[in-house]
């Protein structure tokens, strides 16, 4: 009988990593393709010619003048998309998790519709809205455009974070002397920061991977760099792109893993000063 259940559950291991790996392999080939022809030692990126690094020379070059005021322009909105994303979703949904008010439940059903209508929908109706009010297209238009699919998502991310723990540790900073702002600051913000940043990442990366709401509400003068790259495509991308978003993946990579090990200082930090101070309560005890 255990022999059975020892074969099964090695089974079904086996088929959760072969599942896995599959599905990795489905998100990451992709993406290795594109590395590995940003090395393509030929100008389109029909065939293999062989290994050269000329392309990220030529990245850095004057002649890719568009291709990086592209970038900045994308990430000058991604920025601005985000932040006031971030602002937003954190108001919202300490006020939509901890307050009880009139039109609360349609206010939640509402922050689904960004998530749910095709995207195309919501430029055109950005686009009629701002071509009746009369608002020349430009940055300000596609930053408006980018945070009305980035707000519900952080509103959502953010209120998912909120729990009845950060009730509890509000009314005893409270008892203990802080005033709502100081308990604002350094209790609840501190407490739903991992759901921040996630907002935050989500945001970005939405944002600046957009391309339906930016071609649709970009002006004739500047584009942002996927918009770029969609018009580069008709005539095929070459490999100076490719070292680009090569570049892009890496610092995305980095940033990740920088994270990652903030966190995990954070989490060793808050159990040695947890196991401090239940030491020091032991100590007073005996």
């Amino acid at each position: 009988m255990k022999n059975k259940k020892l074969l099964r559950q090695r089974r079904n291991a086996f088929w959760s990593a072969l599942y896995a790996a599959v599905i990795y392999a489905l998100f990451y080939i992709p993406v290795l393709v594109m590395i590995q022809f940003s090395f393509n030692d030929a100008k389109r990126n029909y065939s293999w010619e062989g290994f050269t690094t000329q392309w990220y020379g030529k990245l850095f070059s004057f002649g890719n003048h568009d291709l990086w005021e592209s970038l900045v322009y994308s990430l000058a909105i991604a920025v601005a998309a985000t932040v006031i994303s971030v602002v937003v979703g954190v108001l919202g949904g300490i006020g939509l998790k901890k307050f009880e008010f009139r039109g609360k439940k349609f206010i939640n059903l509402m922050l689904y519709v960004p998530i749910v209508v095709p995207e195309i929908v919501l430029a055109v109706s950005m686009l009629i809205i701002f071509m009746t009010v009369g608002i020349r297209l430009g940055m300000g238009t596609i930053v408006i455009g980018h945070c009305t699919f980035c707000i519900p998502y952080a509103v959502v991310t953010i209120k998912g974070r909120i729990s009845g723990d950060n009730e509890t540790l509000q009314e005893a900073s409270m008892d203990l002397g802080a005033n709502r702002v100081q308990t604002f600051w350094r209790v609840t913000i501190p407490s739903i920061m991992p759901g921040i940043l996630s907002a935050a990442f989500l945001s970005f990366t939405l944002s600046i991977d957009d391309v339906i709401m930016s071609n649709m509400l970009a002006s004739a003068r500047q584009s942002t760099l996927p918009v770029l790259i969609l018009s580069v495509n008709r005539t095929g991308i070459t490999p100076d792109i490719n070292a680009l978003t090569t570049l892009m993946v890496l610092v995305m990579v980095a940033g990740m893993l920088v994270m990652s090990g903030l966190q995990r200082l954070r989490r060793k930090r808050e159990a040695r000063e947890m196991a401090e101070a239940e030491q020091r309560i032991s100590t007073l005890r005996g």
